[in-house]
């Protein structure tokens, strides 16, 4: 007997339409419309009614208003995605960035990977760079100047 029915979203599909109501109809209406059309029915088959229901909600086949399910109207425009929407592509053929690729010690291409690369234990020893001392011998020295012994002992505290 459940091998002679149709499928589930064939079965909801004629049942919204069959029973042409304007606001939808609700999932009782459906699946009693159904047990009508179709007479026995599995034992789970409000439950199967209810998935099927909701795939069909979920794929955009069915709109789910005020507790009632009805065909999608073809003249309705889509709904836009949440957020901010994503810039235009450049219509020029920008350049295209790809990974570095670094040539490895067999001769082959190895993508780089992250961070600053390691320092080369075989290389020579950079050379020490000589500080200038600036020849402005006088002037402010650099910092907070330091208390005076002078100054502290004429504050008394409270």
């Amino acid at each position: 007997m459940a091998a002679s029915l149709p499928p589930y979203p064939q079965m909801i599909l004629e049942a919204i339409d069959g029973l042409k109501q304007k606001e939808g109809s609700n999932k009782s209406s459906i699946s009693n419309f159904i047990e009508s059309t179709y007479g026995d029915l599995p034992d789970g088959h409000i439950n199967e009614l209810t998935d099927h229901l909701n795939k069909l909600k979920d794929s955009g086949d069915l709109v789910f208003v005020k507790n009632n399910y009805m065909r999608p109207d073809p003249n309705a425009p889509l709904k836009r995605g949440r957020g901010r929407p994503a810039k235009a592509k450049d219509p020029s053929g920008g350049v295209e960035t790809q990974d570095p690729v670094v040539q490895g010690e067999s001769g082959v291409e190895m993508k780089r990977g992250r961070g600053r690369p390691r320092k080369d234990p075989n290389a020579a020893p950079a050379a020490k760079k000589v500080k200038v001392v600036a020849a402005s011998g006088g002037g402010r020295p650099r910092g907070r100047p330091r208390k005076v012994q002078a100054e502290l002992a004429g504050v008394v505290a409270n």
